[in-house]
């Protein structure tokens, strides 16, 4: 008969047996990522007649309003959460008129995309003017090339209002301009768009992992934007933004990025009141498909890591290029 083992010297709990097989391992799961969690960016570009690849995000493409309509009904079908359109200009000028052409590109693609799935799929179009200024800053500037914070107000209420006539869900406020959420949330309920909600970039941290996306906006920015974006290494300084952005009718509040940035994700979600989302942006994702071209890791296995612990941060919304991927990998 064999030896009873003392149980001083042996363990009798044992975390391993409930890790032994991968059903065991999904019953007891503390986080899930469900694909309605994911919220898929996109870019549209004018004057395009077919996708173009985007080089530096393998698998990202510029697209036609068209070919958006086609994204839409796919991504309707995998069952994400929403989508997130970028608009790409012909023409750029100083003040951004292109955010506030009914006719423009972001506009015509909120309302292709609103015709194509009515209410299956939230809408959240960019509300900033960095994508159409020829000077590639989030706001109009001053004659000493300073971005003016109110003058840059007046144009995200003009902005706002045109994507909520487009058919807007909710409006990605994305700018980082002091008092923002609550000018430009007078500013819809003033002309009627009650229903039109602020998805604020409440604490958007100037960071070195946005180049891709400026690849892919085609961005004509000189310099930096760390006069208005947060600084990386302050975090109260990120809670203020969050409660300002509250206090002035965010109905979401975000931090961008994700992983660089997840204690800023678990503080939010502690405090907040209003759902927290976290984006896993575009230098993130690049990250990820170049390992993998090279061999070095896991493209599915990565993927599936990297939006497990941005919700086991506290993220219920997550905006990333990864979106229909992680959904077909989660069925």
């Amino acid at each position: 008969m064999a030896a009873v083992p003392n149980s001083s010297e042996f363990p009798i709990i044992r975390p391993r047996r409930l890790r032994r097989t991968a059903a065991l391992r999904r019953l007891v799961a503390e986080t899930r990522v469900h694909p309605s969690d994911l919220v898929l960016p996109l870019f549209v570009k004018e004057g395009l007649t077919e996708p173009a690849a985007i080089s530096s995000m393998p698998g990202v493409y510029q697209h036609t309003v068209d070919s958006v309509r086609k994204l839409a009904v796919e991504a309707a079908q995998a069952g994400i959460g929403g989508l997130m359109p970028f608009g790409i200009p012909a023409v750029r000028d100083a003040v951004g008129s292109g955010a506030t052409d009914p006719n423009g590109i972001l506009n015509r693609t909120t309302r292709a995309i609103r015709e194509e799935i009515g209410d299956d799929l939230v809408v959240i179009p960019d509300l900033c003017l960095d994508e159409f200024t020829d000077h590639g800053h989030c706001g109009v500037l001053r004659e000493d090339g300073t971005v003016d914070n109110d003058a840059t107000l007046v144009r995200y209420a003009e902005m706002g209002r045109c994507l909520a006539e487009a058919g807007a869900d909710l409006l990605g406020a994305s700018g980082m301009m002091d008092g923002q959420i609550g000018y430009v949330r007078a500013a819809l309920d003033e002309s009627g768009h009650t229903d039109t909600g602020l998805l604020a970039y409440a604490a958007k941290y100037a960071s070195a992992f946005y180049g891709p996306f400026r690849d892919a906006v085609d961005s004509q920015l000189k310099g930096d934007r760390r006069t208005y974006q947060q600084d990386g290494p302050n975090a109260t300084e990120a809670l203020l933004e969050i409660d300002l952005d509250i206090e002035q009718g965010a109905d979401i509040v975000m931090v961008k990025p994700a992983l660089p940035y997840l204690d800023i994700v678990r503080a939010a979600a502690e405090r907040s009141p209003v759902p927290v989302a976290a984006y896993h942006i575009s230098g993130e994702y690049a990250q990820i498909v170049a390992a993998a071209e090279k061999g070095w890791i896991d493209k599915d296995a990565a993927i599936l890591e990297s939006l497990t612990s941005i919700k086991r941060a506290g993220a219920g919304i997550i905006a990333t290029y990864t979106a229909l991927e992680a959904a077909a990998l989660l069925r």
